[in-house]
C-alpha cells in the first residue's frame, strides 16, 4: 500500500488494494452508508476500525450517493476474501475493548498491509 494517509479511514482488502476517505469527507460517507452497521462483521467499540462483509457492503453502498461508494463497490466486487477491513486512521486507539476473534482477522491484515508504510503497532 501506498498511502501516506494520516488522517481519515483506509478500507482494503487482503491483497493491500485500497479505497481511501479523507478525513473530511468520513462522516458524510458513514452517515450514507449508516455508520457501516449493517455490514459489520466485527468491530473497535472505541473506534471506527472494523472488519465489514464485501457482499452487504455492495448492497447497502447503492442507496448512498457519497462519491467514493463507487470505489469501495468496486474494491468490494475485487477483493480476494469475503472481508475487507477498516482502518481509522484519525485514531491513536490501542483496540483494547475488540475482544471478538474479527480482531485477530483485522489484526493481521493491518500488520501485513499497513504497518510497513505507518509503523502501526
Amino acid at each position: 500500500m501506498t498511502s501516506a494517509l494520516n488522517e481519515g479511514l483506509i478500507v482494503f482488502d487482503d491483497d493491500g488494494n485500497e479505497v481511501v476517505i479523507p478525513a473530511g469527507q468520513v462522516d458524510e460517507l458513514l452517515v450514507s452508508l449508516k455508520d457501516l452497521s449493517s455490514v459489520t462483521v466485527s468491530a473497535c467499540p472505541a473506534c471506527r476500525s472494523r472488519v465489514v462483509a464485501c457482499l452487504a457492503l455492495i448492497e447497502t453502498a447503492f442507496v448512498s450517493a457519497h462519491p467514493s461508494t463507487c470505489d469501495l463497490v468496486d474494491l468490494a466486487e475485487e477483493a480476494p476474501t469475503l472481508h475487507l477491513y477498516v482502518f481509522d486512521a484519525d485514531t491513536t486507539c490501542r483496540h483494547r475493548g475488540w475482544h471478538d476473534p474479527g480482531f485477530e482477522e483485522w489484526s493481521e491484515a493491518v500488520e501485513e498491509h499497513l504497518a510497513p508504510a505507518r509503523c502501526i503497532s
